[in-house]
C-alpha cells in the first residue's frame, strides 16, 4: 500500500510540474505576443541616435518586424508626422481590401500612397510640377494629388486616374518605405468618419485586426487635422481638397514661389 501511495504522490507531483511548466510556457508565449503586438518606438529627437531604453524595442528590430508583416500581406498601425495611420502594401490588392474592411471605409473613398523619397513619386505618378516644388513641400504634412502611372496597382482606387502621395517628415516611416521598396497604402488609424488619432490607445479597438502596432508616442501636433491635401494634376493650377494642418504654408509655396493659381473649377 505504501508503494502505491508513493506512486500516487509522484504522479500528482509530476502532473503539477507538467501543469506548472505548461502554464509558464503559455505565459511566456502570451508575454511574447503582447510585447510584439505593440512595439514601442523611441520618440524622435533632433538628429540624435536612437538608444535602447527600458520598455522600448530597438528601431531596427521594429522596422524588421513591420516590413515582415507588410510583406506577408498584413495591415499595421504606424505613427506619422501628423496623425496615426494604417498601412499596407499598395501593390497588394488583398491587403488594400483588408484596410477598407478594418476601417469600415466607403470603397469609393481613395487611399493615399506613402513613399520614402521624392524620386519614388516619379515611378508611381505623372508629375506636372517642378521637382523643386516637390522638394519644398516634401517630406512634410502635405499630400499631393497627381495623375497615377500605369505601374501603380490598378485595383487601388480603380475609380479615379489620380492618387494622393505622401512622404511624412518622420524618420521611421521614410525608412519603412525604403526597406519595403514599394509604396504603402496609407490612411488614418480610426473607424471611418471618427476622430483622427494621435496616440495608439485611441485606436485600441482596431488592434485585434492589425498584425502589429508601432507606438511612436503622442504625435506632437494635436490638431488632428491630418495632412493638407492639394491637387496638382492640372498644369499651372492647384486645388485644395482638404485644408489640413499646413494650408497657409502650402499655398504660400504654390502661389508665391511657383506662380500656381487656384483652380476654381470654372472655365
Amino acid at each position: 500500500m505504501k508503494s502505491v501511495c508513493n506512486i500516487a504522490v509522484e504522479l500528482i507531483k509530476s502532473r503539477r510540474a507538467h501543469s506548472s511548466a505548461t502554464a509558464r510556457r503559455l505565459g511566456e508565449e502570451m508575454c511574447k505576443e503582447l510585447k510584439t503586438k505593440v512595439l514601442h518606438l523611441l520618440p524622435a529627437t533632433s538628429n540624435a541616435p536612437s538608444v535602447h531604453q527600458e520598455g522600448h524595442t530597438d528601431v531596427a528590430e521594429i522596422l524588421s518586424c513591420t516590413v515582415k508583416a507588410l510583406k506577408e500581406g498584413h495591415v499595421v498601425g504606424v505613427p506619422t508626422d501628423t496623425i496615426y495611420g494604417l498601412a499596407c502594401l499598395a501593390q497588394n490588392s488583398e491587403a488594400v481590401r483588408k484596410t477598407y474592411d478594418i476601417k469600415g471605409r466607403n470603397g469609393h473613398k481613395p487611399l493615399a500612397i506613402c513613399v520614402g523619397e521624392i524620386q519614388d513619386i516619379y515611378k508611381y505618378c505623372k508629375v506636372k510640377v517642378k521637382e523643386a516644388l516637390l522638394g519644398d513641400l516634401l517630406p512634410g504634412p502635405v499630400t499631393l494629388v497627381l495623375e497615377r502611372s500605369e505601374v501603380l496597382n490598378t485595383e487601388l482606387n480603380p475609380f479615379t486616374s489620380l492618387v494622393g502621395v505622401r512622404i511624412p517628415d518622420h524618420a521611421f516611416m521614410r525608412r519603412l518605405c525604403q526597406m519595403c521598396a514599394e509604396p504603402l497604402a496609407l490612411t488614418s488609424a480610426n473607424i471611418s468618419s471618427c476622430t483622427s488619432t494621435v496616440a495608439v490607445n485611441e485606436f485600441q479597438e482596431l488592434w485585434p485586426k492589425l498584425a502589429l502596432v508601432v507606438d511612436g508616442g503622442p504625435i506632437g501636433d494635436h490638431s488632428r487635422l491630418g495632412s493638407t491635401v492639394v491637387d496638382l494634376s492640372v498644369l499651372g493650377k492647384y486645388r485644395i481638397i482638404r485644408p489640413g494642418c499646413a494650408l497657409s504654408s502650402t499655398v504660400n509655396v504654390l502661389e508665391h514661389k511657383y506662380g500656381l493659381s487656384e483652380d476654381s473649377g470654372q472655365e
